[in-house]
């Protein structure tokens, strides 16, 4: 393995405590290093909202830091000047980097209709790992990355029985999912996603890794026209990820999809493309999302969230997850 991937920098404890949110750091960095250097892991998250006054979250990706600042006021998209100054000069002094590997995200609340939008075109790629695979990511022109890494212990779940699996990945974003399951050893997965970007991003995924397109189909498709013409195949799967995004109003969509309204619907057709013995983990990161479990009532419903949380996040509500299985008669 290439010892580049596992450049993780040493931080001393350091004699300068003067700046709370450069202490806070250290700590939670010097913590989950170890952890990470034990993972054949170099993307995670450093800072996580921990202090009130500083609205952060602050993500390492192998010697680059994303920091997304979250208002939930609309006169005040951006943190101020002094933040700006604070923030860089905590991780150029703690990391001895440049501010040229700072990159910075505004996380405000927005519209229901409104759309995360491309927001560069630097094309600037480069390989990140997490638990040995490798993973794709752009931290410039995209609000999001390529890896949502909330859901690092989910994807490591799923690899741990995609054994000899047949995999269906819904909403597959740049396939993370899918490659962690064959990367297990699944004998067939399928990724689906209407972003032509993104299953472009997939497909390199799956060839970074050494993983071949005939057993790992990428379909560009609405999910929901794709689960109707695909339970007319007749093929089954043994797990189905369904990783939704709350709102999406797609252009390429008929209508506009809500997580809410439309999750019964998503449940119910999956059901039908599950084997006997399968599993459904369907996951939201909708704070107000609730899930009746009466309209399942064939099914298994165990919610699984404070086994998918990963350390390094202590926004314990940053998505919430339910492994669903079909009950026996």
């Amino acid at each position: 393995m290439n010892e580049h991937y596992l450049s993780l920098p040493i931080i001393a404890d350091g004699e300068d405590k003067s700046s709370t949110i450069k202490n806070r750091i250290r700590k939670n960095y010097r913590h989950i290093r170890k952890w990470a250097k034990r993972s054949f892991t170099n993307c995670f998250r450093i800072y996580d909202r921990d202090i009130k006054e500083y609205p952060l979250a602050i993500d390492f990706y192998d010697n680059r830091f994303c920091v997304q600042f979250f208002s939930y006021d609309y006169d005040q998209d951006e943190p101020s000047s002094a933040m700006y100054k604070e923030i860089e000069q905590a991780l150029c002094s703690l990391f001895e980097t440049s501010r040229d590997h700072i990159y910075w995200r505004t996380r405000i609340k927005r519209k229901k209709t409104e759309q995360y939008e491309k927001i560069d075109e630097k094309e600037d790629f480069f390989t990140v790992l997490e638990y040995g695979a490798k993973f794709k990511v752009n931290l410039k022109d995209y609000l999001d990355t390529g890896l949502f890494l909330d859901h690092r212990e989910t994807r490591r779940y799923v690899s741990s029985i995609a054994k000899e699996k047949r995999l269906l990945n819904l909403f597959a974003y740049t396939c993370s999912f899918s490659v962690q399951a064959a990367l297990g050893g699944a004998r067939f997965t399928k990724s689906v996603d209407m972003s032509n970007t993104y299953t472009r991003w997939g497909r390199d995924n799956f060839n970074l890794n050494s993983l071949t397109d005939k057993n790992n189909e990428i379909v560009r498709a609405d999910c929901i026209k794709f689960l109707a013409d695909e339970i007319n195949s007749g093929l089954l799967f043994d797990i189905i990820i369904i990783d939704p995004p709350t709102i999406s109003r797609s252009k390429k969509m008929d209508q506009m999809f809500d997580i809410q309204i439309d999750y019964p619907s998503l449940i119910t057709k999956s059901l039908k493309l599950l084997t006997s013995d399968g599993i459904i983990f369907f996951s939201t990161n909708s704070r107000k999302f609730k899930l009746d479990e009466s309209l399942f009532n064939s099914c298994s419903i165990i919610e699984i969230t404070k086994k998918t949380i990963p350390l390094d996040f202590h926004n314990k509500k940053i998505h919430r997850c339910w492994k669903i299985t079909p009950i026996s008669i």
